[in-house]
């Protein structure tokens, strides 16, 4: 009897270092749809940690990203270059990561270790055809993201 008490705390004694490790490598995800010319997505805060963002190109017509800086500056406040498009290594950024062009109707999963903080989730296209400049960022592809 002794004995299978002892192999019962050993196995509660390994189940309380398991269990929070488990919790801890648990990712959030976030489902983003991207269109023209919005990001939708299905919350706009998680807790720190890693995060999974699930990305649909909903388009109609175009080809879109999805870019994740940390910034506590306000998403249509994103320095630029001349054609519209976001310095992702700029004054008041850092620079995440991406899931980079989308075709109308591909999704893509990017998972990113976030700490707490304001962020801001971007696409980064500057389109040039037919002779018109389309920057993605400029026409409204551009959310705060909060990470708590």
């Amino acid at each position: 009897m002794a004995h299978t008490f002892r192999n019962a705390t050993l196995v509660v004694a390994a189940l309380a270092v398991i269990l929070p490790l488990a919790a801890c490598s648990s990712s959030t995800t976030v489902t983003a749809t991207l269109g023209e010319w919005s990001i939708v997505l299905d919350k706009d805060s998680v807790p720190a940690g890693s995060v999974t963002f699930d990305v649909t190109n909903d388009g109609p017509n175009d080809l879109h990203e999805f870019v994740v800086v940390k910034t506590d500056l306000a998403p249509g406040d994103l320095p630029v270059d001349e054609t519209g498009k976001v310095d992702e290594e700029g004054a008041g950024l850092t620079f995440i990561g991406e899931i980079e062009e989308l075709e109308v109707g591909d999704s893509a999963s990017a998972t990113f270790d976030l700490d707490a903080g304001n962020y801001a989730l971007i696409c980064n296209i500057v389109d040039t055809a037919d002779g018109a400049t389309e920057a993605h960022y400029v026409l409204g592809m551009r959310l705060a993201f909060t990470v708590e």
